[in-house]
């Protein structure tokens, strides 16, 4: 029976302490005036001023601020000849966006990292339902730490709700397409409003957190209720569940994707967009449940795990590795190749102006993992995988940090104390409550008709 250790109790704590006051201080910084935004902006001498032309298309789409307005401003203006107060207005549009990208910072920080450990475990979910509907007889002996990592739904899927909430009571301009006077101003996203509405959106998310929710807690049940029965009774009813739990959660994964992700640029879209999240999601589970296992292997536990076990995980963060760059370059390839302007401006702007987490991401999430998982040995030496395992959490990170940031605070981006507090807040969380979650039953299934096979496993 496993114990949490008192090491990362309060190691954990100190994170979630850390972090708190880290994203305390980026709310607490943020510009309350368009002047205090302007002042900031030259404080930090990044030449966000002179970028900032090349992305007044992409903020118009995107913010929608005064977009409308402004246009009337110009024509206006024109015809009088007053270029001055032309200058004006466009001045004015300006400070208002750069306010707004700068007060969306700790919002966008904190919702990345929320959203980034939440999916962490709802990838684990995903493999663990796989594992069950496959009957797979290598796994079960892991059951108990995928079972561990996926209690982090709850909490995790909680906060994101709370802050889908405030986003919806206009708490934030995360989502531009909640504010009406973006909306009055904006054929596009008034066609989309059958679907992009705040109570429906929240429907939708209580739908899908429902779910996901449900399924975990009692496949749980049945798993822990089948160590003390005498028949397979649960175990079948286990893999019957696992496999329905699969068709919806391929439907409300795509549209949480939908949702959660790409709604926060409302004029773009790709038919992709659902497989690629995906597949972030579900690599960084199983990163996770590696990271997790050589821990516990490390400290005297799941003795019965052997290294063909570390090895069949390692080979899955490989291929599932290779899978998200296929499907990434199929998105941006076919979009950057037709060039078709509401679409490739997606590409354009991360390009211009988040070059570094950009190309860093794909250099972290395909080349650090072909070049260190791809010969067979190296996935059976644990350092190597936590190796592996750390720059692919990383370089997924970035992923949902390119996904979010743009949109949100456009040239106004930089890993500053609130990203950093965020990411340490989540991460103590997500600790705390995997390994008390660990910690409360047996870390090995007993009656599992499988768990012979498990334990005898040898690639």
């Amino acid at each position: 029976m496993y114990t949490i250790s008192s090491k990362i109790k309060l190691g954990s704590i100190i994170l979630m302490v850390v972090g708190a006051l880290g994203i305390g201080w980026g709310f607490l910084a943020a510009p309350s005036t368009e002047a205090e935004a302007m002042e900031m902006v030259a404080s930090h001498g990044d030449g966000h001023e002179g970028d900032h032309e090349s992305s007044v298309p992409h903020l118009d789409e995107g913010e929608g601020v005064a977009r409308g307005p402004i246009l009337e401003q110009e024509g206006e203006h024109t015809e009088g000849g007053e270029d001055a107060e032309v200058e004006t207005g466009h001045a004015m549009s300006h400070e208002t966006h750069v306010l707004h990208q700068l007060q969306n910072k700790p919002w966008a920080a904190l919702y990345v990292a929320a959203f980034f450990f939440f999916m962490i475990a709802l990838g684990v979910l995903a493999f663990y339902a796989i594992q069950r509907a496959a009957q797979a007889g290598w796994s079960p002996l892991l059951f108990r730490v995928m079972e561990g990592i996926t209690a982090y739904i709850v909490p995790g899927g909680i906060i994101v709700f709370v802050i889908l909430v405030l986003s919806v009571l206009h708490m934030n301009h995360l989502f531009v397409w909640m504010d009406p006077e973006v909306v009055a101003h904006d054929e596009l996203i008034q066609g989309k409003s059958g679907y992009l509405n705040g109570w429906f959106f929240l429907l939708r998310a209580v739908i899908f957190l429902g779910g996901w929710i449900l399924y975990r807690e009692y496949s749980r049940k049945l798993s822990l209720k089948q160590d003390e029965a005498t028949d397979d009774s649960n175990f079948k009813m286990n893999f019957r569940i696992s496999a329905a739990f699969l068709v919806f959660y391929l439907i409300t994964e795509s549209m949480m994707s939908w949702d959660w992700i790409m709604s926060v640029d409302p004029h773009w879209f790709s038919t992709l967009f659902g497989w690629y999240i995906f597949a972030s999601m579900f690599v960084s589970g199983i990163t996770v449940i590696a990271m997790v296992t050589v821990y516990l292997k490390s400290k005297g536990y799941l003795e019965l795990v052997n290294d063909s076990h570390i090895h069949d995980l390692a080979k899955f963060m490989f291929g599932i590795s290779i899978f998200w760059t296929y499907l990434w370059f199929s998105q941006f390839m076919l979009i950057w190749y037709a060039n078709i302007p509401e679409e490739v401006t997606y590409y354009v702007t991360r390009i211009a102006d988040y070059k570094l987490p950009f190309f860093g991401m794909v250099a972290m999430n395909f080349l650090f993992p072909v070049l260190l998982l791809m010969n067979s040995d190296y996935k059976r030496i644990n350092w190597f995988v936590i190796m592996a395992g750390i720059v692919i959490l990383a370089g997924h990170y970035m992923d949902i940090f390119n996904a979010i940031m743009p949109a949100t605070v456009g040239d106004q981006w930089y890993i500053g104390i609130p990203e950093i507090g965020a990411i340490l807040f989540f991460a103590g969380l997500f600790i705390f409550w995997i390994f008390r979650a660990l910690a409360s039953q047996p870390l090995q299934p007993k009656r599992n008709p499988f768990i012979e096979e498990s334990k005898h496993f040898h690639y």
